[in-house]
């Protein structure tokens, strides 16, 4: 297998870095001049930037690396991990893209002193801020800097440390200049790129295998035929399913609770809207709010859902697929199942297309780096720093406050970075790291949900709700590391699962302890205190008007604003129609599955069709 990089490859991946800060420095002398204008790009972006910026930043380098461990080890179906967000997505989308354009703040964590009043609103505000712009931010940077690292370390040729240290000092040189500016715009063009390595990588592995026929043929004669093979890729007659089978044993039974089924069936029901991000989630409200009005932004987020759940996926599925066949064994690389993906691009790929999938990779890097960064300083400059160490009011004029803001926040970003990077090396398994962020938050989302439409969901209901999460999960990975300690293994970060009373505790497990006990603990800690004021709740009511279970709060404001509620679920289900059928129809046409693919697209014409007449048209487009 050749190694190495040509010299074209080379002068690729320069111009693309070079570009990248170029725009940087383009942007710098705009980005300075406010806040509002280094975090939201003063609020006056198209939909179709922002939408684009929303896909490119979850289209990390992790992303295809994360889902070559799954169809490596699960199978197609593991993808239903978050193919159920989209439920949250077009919550999203129909609901809260226009509340929180309505809403006008500057992070979603200021909302928070809006919504609710006094020492309990401040404290959750800048418990928040910390929680994740530090600690939240730190896990889902290292794990981005992580895949990137182990692209890197195989395409390059060099060790993993300095592959992560090289990462990092070229996302950062850019990430500082320009702010938002130069994220939304970089993201534009990165996202192009990313897309178009991805599918040109998938088209020349899956021919090189001799076709689609021959590669579905040679994974199905890998098929073991008594349960036990050799290799580290284990392919399974779940492999290649969308949904698993449902199992034989009954309901109640552990068998059934450990199958793949049941996971499945915990992804759809419960996951979705228990999660930290079931009213759009930091950086895609921060994308919202940066929209120039209502309609750009539910526009934003109804594109940003389409190519983030039906476009980008199938390329890095085919290269996994691939991967199963090309490198059955990968136990002597340290990198496990993920390193199938970059060992396929260095196998298939010649002089030039080598150039252009690492300027893939980091296109897919940086862009969603940089948004971190971004949307991080964000939280520690207007919901820390600004709102209790230096608030605007103990500076004699605005615009110097402006520019220390800015600068401060320059300062900070550098800060995330490192620590994210530290934290990088000690991450083995993406997916795992995946899992953990999930947990920590899987008992908040009913609150986030409900605190626009229940008058009575107070601070302290979102304080328990979310200490509760975190504590449990927390336990149960200090729980993980013990038990590895004990077995006289090296404990890496989210290496393995906790084994309670004998059971392994899987993603779906964990969620089944966590999400229950959160809701009766916010539950009886919301009706044990005081609901908020009643003129807080009614200036918030006044300034986002979301329709719901207000009762008196509501019965003398006049609407002056759109009904959010007025035909929500029909447009939620033809949105189901709309995605889900563009993402399974794309998937069955690929397996060669016509009749089903066929009816699959007009379903999710349907649904578009349904959309743009009942929503879209409607909307005001000044």
């Amino acid at each position: 297998m050749d190694t190495s990089l040509h010299t074209i490859d080379w002068v690729i991946i320069a111009v693309y870095i070079l570009f990248s800060i170029g725009v940087g420095v383009y942007f710098t002398k705009r980005a300075s001049k406010s806040t509002e204008e280094y975090f939201l790009s003063g609020r006056s972006l198209p939909w179709w930037i922002v939408g684009t910026s929303m896909v490119a930043t979850t289209f990390a380098a992790d992303t295809p690396l994360a889902i070559t461990e799954f169809i490596r080890g699960a199978g197609i179906w593991q993808n239903w991990f978050w193919w159920n967000q989209l439920l949250a997505g077009l919550l999203a989308v129909f609901l809260f893209s226009r509340l929180w354009r309505r809403a006008r703040v500057l992070t979603d964590n200021e909302l928070l002193e809006i919504r609710y009043s006094g020492k309990p609103a401040a404290f959750l505000r800048g418990f928040k801020a910390a929680y994740f712009g530090i600690l939240y931010n730190f896990i889902v940077m290292g794990w981005v800097i992580n895949a990137m690292a182990s692209v890197a370390a195989v395409m390059l040729n060099i060790d993993r440390w300095t592959a992560v240290w090289i990462c990092v000092a070229i996302a950062l040189s850019y990430a500082l200049l320009s702010g938002f500016w130069g994220v939304v715009i970089t993201d534009f063009f990165q996202f192009g790129i990313a897309m178009l390595g991805s599918i040109a990588l998938a088209v020349i592995a899956v021919y090189a295998m001799g076709g689609m026929d021959n590669l579905l043929s040679a994974l199905n004669e890998m098929l073991p035929v008594s349960g036990d093979i050799a290799s580290s890729a284990v392919v399974t007659t779940n492999t290649l399913k969308f949904i698993p089978p449902t199992p034989n044993a009954g309901f109640f039974t552990m068998e059934f609770w450990e199958s793949p089924f049941s996971k499945f069936l915990v992804f759809l029901t419960i996951l979705w809207w228990s999660r930290d991000n079931s009213d759009g989630g930091g950086y895609i409200i921060q994308r919202m709010s940066s929209a120039k009005n209502e309609k750009h932004a539910l526009l934003a987020t109804l594109w940003f859902n389409l190519t983030h759940y039906a476009f980008r996926v199938w390329p890095w599925v085919l290269v996994a697929m691939v991967s199963l066949v090309a490198f059955p064994d990968v136990s002597e690389w340290a990198l496990g199942d993920k390193v199938g993906y970059p060992l396929v691009m260095q196998k298939f790929l010649g002089p030039g297309m080598k150039g252009l999938l690492v300027v893939s990779f980091l296109a897919a890097f940086m862009s969603t780096i940089d948004t971190h960064l971004n949307w991080g300083a964000s939280y520690l400059i207007n919901d820390i720093y600004k709102r209790f160490i230096k608030p605007e009011k103990s500076f004699s004029d605005e615009s110097k406050a402006q520019h220390h803001y800015v600068f401060v926040s320059r300062i900070l970003t550098v800060f995330l970075m490192i620590f994210a990077a530290l934290v990088a090396v000690k991450m083995q398994s993406i997916g795992k790291a995946w899992e953990f962020i999930f947990a920590m938050g899987a008992g908040i989302g009913l609150v986030l949900i409900l605190r626009w439409f229940w008058w009575r969901i107070n601070a302290w209901t979102e304080i328990s709700a979310l200490i509760t999460s975190i504590l449990i999960t927390v336990t149960l990975e200090i729980i993980a590391g013990i038990q590895t300690v004990k077995e006289g293994i090296i404990y890496t970060l989210f290496g393995r699962a906790p084994i309670v009373f004998g059971i392994e505790l899987q993603m779906h497990h964990k969620l089944l302890i966590i999400v229950p006990i959160a809701i009766i603990v916010w539950l009886t800690v919301t009706f044990l205190t005081k609901p908020e004021k009643e003129s807080t709740l009614t200036e918030f009511y006044k300034r986002v008007q979301p329709g719901g279970w207000w009762g008196q709060i509501a019965k003398d404001i006049p609407r002056t604003k759109g009904n959010v509620l007025k035909g929500f679920l029909s447009n939620w289900l033809a949105g189901i129609a709309f995605i889900y059928g563009a993402t399974f129809a794309i998937g069955n046409l690929i397996f060669g599955n016509w009749g089903c693919g066929l009816l699959l697209t007009v379903i999710s014409i349907l649904g578009f069709a349904w959309i743009w007449k009942k929503t879209i048209v409607k909307l005001d487009s000044d």
